[in-house]
């Protein structure tokens, strides 16, 4: 069901239309039309105009196709996907739905190398968990809407919208508050105070003692 800001688009909107009615800023939708995530053309006076069903398309798969469909790198194609889940345990014991049961962890992450890595470690010590990845804020925004996840593992640093705001903003959000965020950087003490703002009270994995921090901290998140 689409949400009563995009019901309100017209047929051929405005990049600041798209952005209002997305939550998200003007250069970040101009950066899903440059990766081709939207359709998007120039009118004759060189104003941009992005097509409304390319908006609900997108959203659209956000919310139904998951990860497979979202995470799209500079490719644009939905077989560049970053996103899997964690390998699936057996099922349920009686009958009852195996997916009902798992928590559910979103990972927004751009680096290959890490989400491979964070792969493993859930993998290895949470077979029961279903981990989603996205590779830019946009689509991690999306996702942790569509998924409310029990657990969102984010990076600092991020294209399109920078980790710091995309935490401020799920932390100040009540759709969020059950969710426990952990914090991912390679920034060190003294270069990520920077962001102390939106890092306050949060545990934060260093990411080379990520093998050793992480798998103690999601731990401690998912029986929270």
């Amino acid at each position: 069901m689409l949400t009563k800001p995009l019901l309100s688009l017209p047929t051929e909107c405005s990049t600041r239309e798209v952005a209002h009615a997305l939550g998200l800023a003007v250069r970040s939708v101009q950066l899903m039309v440059d990766r081709g995530d939207l359709e998007a053309w120039k009118t004759p006076g060189g104003h941009r105009r992005i097509s409304r069903a390319s908006v609900e398309r997108w959203v659209a798969r956000c919310r139904q196709e998951g990860p497979a469909a979202e995470a799209r790198a500079g490719a644009g194609t939905p077989a560049a996907a970053a996103g899997a889940a964690a390998p699936e345990a057996p099922p349920a014991v009686g009958g009852a739905s195996q997916a009902a049961r798992r928590a559910q962890v979103l990972l927004i992450e751009d680096s290959a190398h890490f989400q491979n890595l964070v792969r493993l470690l859930v993998a290895h010590n949470f077979p029961g968990i279903d981990l989603h990845v996205a590779e830019d804020g946009i689509v991690g925004l999306a996702m942790a809407g569509a998924l409310r996840p029990d657990v969102l593992l984010v990076d600092i640093l991020l294209p399109g919208i920078d980790g710091a705001t995309l935490i401020a903003r799920l932390r100040s959000h009540p759709q969020f508050e059950r969710s426990r965020l952990i914090v991912l950087t390679s920034l060190d003490e003294e270069q990520r105070s920077a962001y102390a703002y939106a890092l306050a009270g949060l545990p934060v994995v260093h990411k080379p003692r990520m093998v050793e921090d992480l798998p103690v901290l999601l731990r401690e998140a998912l029986h929270a």
